[in-house]
């Protein structure tokens, strides 16, 4: 079966099971605007073939296409945001409801009008992370399709436009907080399990070199790993830039030059990412809890020893905070 048409079945699938309209990428109209052009670039290379003599038969799209550039772009880059504002918004709720604690999860079990069970929650991560890869898939497929057709690279220059403007999924933070929120049900049903593969995703140690990884439709496979780029560790109270790289808590605050005491949110609009040196990129960070969670489990003894390393620190770095805004206060 041809990924369109699998990918066109998975989307009905999930419409018809979640009750609504899910945003997806419109695969077989984007193919009809590539094909409308394809057909057009013939047409003009036949022309243009006729009234000369050059020996350069290639169908080529000489610079930018205004067949696709005036609708392909824009449509897909609509269909993204689309996609990954659902998957985020979905993803958030589902993880805050595993997380909340006392009269907060009452509240949210309430607004919710539905009390989902242990395997409930499992299935619904696992749907999400699902939802999240194959339309990552059918996004990489039609821009490798554009380019395939425009002899050109623009497919892959608009997936690094969509990077920038954090519209690429698999750069979403909550996909890793659902692929460990997946393996933390799981693990909590069965407590014995250590490191083992949990249906599509796994956590596997190399060399002590932590990976969450996970697979789909044998196209697509997702690593990501967790060790973080400034320690050189494996990560610690972990965080998501909004570029989608992932460091230890107190790693950001020294790399945004901010106290642990004020938080990135403090974090100067003009402070890049130690990576891909974006900027602006440390006030929206979000903490992932359930990846956290999910190393504890996995290396208990580094994690406590870890723990009272950072606990030290971080009692060291606070009041070194305060002692520089008393001296301030008191003019010294």
């Amino acid at each position: 079966m041809k990924f369109t048409k699998k990918y066109e079945t998975y989307m009905r699938g999930v419409r018809t099971k979640e009750e609504q309209e899910l945003p997806g990428v419109g695969l077989k109209r984007l193919k009809k605007m590539l094909k409308k052009c394809r057909s057009n670039l013939i047409t003009s290379h036949h022309q243009t073939a006729s009234s000369s003599s050059s020996s350069d038969t290639s169908v080529r799209c000489a610079g930018h296409c205004s067949v696709c550039d005036g609708s392909f772009f824009p449509s897909l880059l609509n269909e993204m945001s689309a996609v990954v504002g659902c998957f985020n918004e979905k993803a958030k709720k589902l993880l805050e409801l595993h997380l909340a604690s006392g009269f907060k999860r009452y509240a949210l079990w309430f607004t919710n009008r539905c009390h989902k069970s242990h395997g409930q929650l499992i299935q619904q991560g696992k749907d999400l992370v699902t939802y999240a890869i194959i339309n990552a898939v059918a996004m990489r497929k039609i821009l490798k399709k554009y380019d395939k057709i425009h002899y050109s690279k623009q497919g892959q220059e608009f997936k690094a436009q969509a990077q920038s403007l954090h519209i690429e999924i698999l750069q979403s933070p909550w996909l890793s907080e659902l692929m460990a929120f997946y393996m933390n049900l799981r693990r909590s049903k069965n407590s014995e399990a250590a490191m083992e593969l949990f249906g599509d995703c796994s956590l596997t140690f190399d060399d002590d070199q932590p990976t969450l990884s996970c697979n789909l439709f044998d196209s697509m496979r997702v690593d990501i790993s967790l060790t973080c780029s400034i320690c050189l560790d494996t990560m610690f109270d972990p965080v998501s830039l909004s570029c989608g790289h992932i460091f230890c808590y107190l790693c950001c605050c020294s790399a945004a030059s901010v106290t642990v005491v004020d938080g990135l949110k403090s974090a100067h609009h003009k402070s890049k990412c130690p990576l891909c040196r974006q900027a602006g990129v440390f006030p929206n960070a979000v903490h992932l809890d359930e990846l956290n969670m999910l190393l504890s489990y996995s290396c208990p003894v580094y994690w406590e020893k870890r723990m009272q390393m950072e606990r030290v620190e971080r009692v060291r770095l606070a009041k070194e905070h305060w002692e520089s805004q008393c001296r301030a206060f008191l003019g010294i």
